[in-house]
């Protein structure tokens, strides 16, 4: 290829003019006839400039005009991966990095200025916990319900789930799909996004899901991880150990068909209690030392501070 340029990381979804209603699968099929009719036309002019190169260099016995889709400077839509975009696009307005008012970046260290969100307000902390039940009021998957709420109305909030729901793919309700896709895969596209340099940073208790959190590097404060800590695990904690007292008056007040049943959500839930247990102990030494960090230092050097608490990229 003989021009390049940088792609963007984030879409903006057909109708994203606040409280439309319009993100249907009809409105995205428009959506994508233009993308996809942009795309033939620069890839058409991206050839017509290879042949002029080719020519005033003498390479047509070396290089030909044709120009593989990859390489074209515009994409082509696809369902998946700009409901993923779009997803991320979400979580960024969560943390200010983005806004619904404004255009572009918004925010990536510095001056906080508050007044530049008004129609959805970022999260006051910056921790945005990711369980798997809606446990905090700050939970990314109803902070996301209200963010599609906001963009698109309230009219057709269901029928957007499950049109983002279905390009997700997967089984359950429309929340259920979207909650397992921020608890499985979001932070390991995160990363392939950005090339392995996740800028949401995501504590991770482990394999069991007892708790995980995403924060985004630039608003972290030395005082962040007392505050996961404070505020979210030790919180998690409280809820497990309720559930599980709960759960063992259920077992022994039921039939023994619905033992089984229950006795299986029991052993998931002690042991989420059991890693949340081991976590805490590990977040709390490091929320002890209140470490500053140096956003000049990189994302790859920053990241590693904390490893010890951090879902590991992959």
């Amino acid at each position: 290829m003989l021009i390049d340029f940088n792609k963007a990381k984030e879409v903006t979804m057909p109708g994203m003019n606040h409280g439309t209603g319009m993100m249907t699968a009809k409105m995205y099929n428009e959506w994508k006839y233009d993308c996809d009719e942009r795309f033939q036309k620069l890839k058409k002019n991206e050839e017509e400039l290879n042949r002029i190169f080719i020519h005033i260099y003498g390479l047509e016995e070396e290089l030909t005009p044709e120009e593989e889709d990859q390489y074209v400077t515009v994409r082509k839509a696809d369902l998946k991966r700009d409901i993923k975009s779009f997803i991320s696009y979400a979580v960024g307005c969560m943390f200010g990095r983005y806004s619904l008012d404004a255009d572009g970046l918004v925010y990536a260290g510095g001056e906080w200025d508050e007044s530049k969100y008004k129609t959805f307000i970022p999260d006051k902390d910056a921790i945005i916990p990711i369980t798997d039940d809606e446990y905090f009021t700050d939970d990314i998957v109803g902070r996301f319900v209200k963010f599609v709420k906001v963009v698109y109305g309230a009219d057709t909030l269901e029928e957007n789930l499950k049109f983002i729901a279905d390009a997700l793919g997967g089984k359950g309700l429309p929340r259920e799909v979207i909650r397992k896709y921020f608890l499985k895969d979001f932070f390991k596209d995160h990363c392939k996004v950005y090339k392995k340099r996740p800028i949401y940073w995501l504590f991770d208790s482990g394999k069991n899901d007892g708790f995980k959190c995403l924060i985004y590097m630039h608003r972290y404060q030395s005082d962040t991880r007392a505050r996961i800590r404070t505020d979210y695990v030790h919180e998690q904690q409280a809820r497990y150990r309720t559930a599980i007292d709960g759960m063992e008056r259920q077992i022994n007040r039921a039939s023994t068909s619905e033992r089984v049943h229950l006795n299986k959500q029991l052993s998931k839930l002690k042991n989420q209690a059991e890693e949340i247990r081991i976590y805490e102990e590990k977040i709390h030494h490091l929320a002890d030392q209140m470490i500053q960090i140096n956003l000049d230092d990189g994302v790859k050097h920053n990241y590693a501070i904390f490893q010890d608490v951090l879902a590991k990229i992959k």
